[in-house]
């Protein structure tokens, strides 16, 4: 985690201008979980993250909410659930939202499913 408070010489940005920088997924080999990773632009306030998993036809299988996440460079892990058996491509879309402006900045992208190893 990015955690650099004190440092002057990092650009912090206002919650309208906080962006996702990069938002990467892989499958574990187990097949039921999925390592998530995603940095944001250094913020001034907090944010919220909104990750959302949905299989191959559209479906939510998966979803985790960040509340004020300290630092900017975030490492999680999601649970598919132990019903689903599906495998394909799934679409995980990151939602950055403030209370006071909203949604400001999405991104999605694609993961390939494969059975468990």
């Amino acid at each position: 985690m990015e955690f650099l408070l004190g440092d002057p010489n990092v650009e912090r940005f206002p919650p309208e201008s906080t962006r996702l920088l990069d938002l990467h997924a892989e499958q574990y080999p187990d097949g039921r979980r999925i390592r998530v990773n995603l940095e944001l632009t250094p913020f001034l306030k907090r944010p919220e993250i909104e990750l959302t998993l949905t299989d191959p036809v559209g479906e939510t299988c998966a979803s985790a909410t960040i509340i004020e996440p300290m630092g900017w460079k975030l490492d999680l892990t999601m649970h598919l659930p132990t019903s689903r058996t599906s495998q394909g491509v799934f679409t995980l879309t990151a939602q950055v939202t403030y209370p006071d402006f909203g949604e400001v900045d999405r991104r999605s992208i694609s993961i390939d499913i494969l059975p468990a190893a």
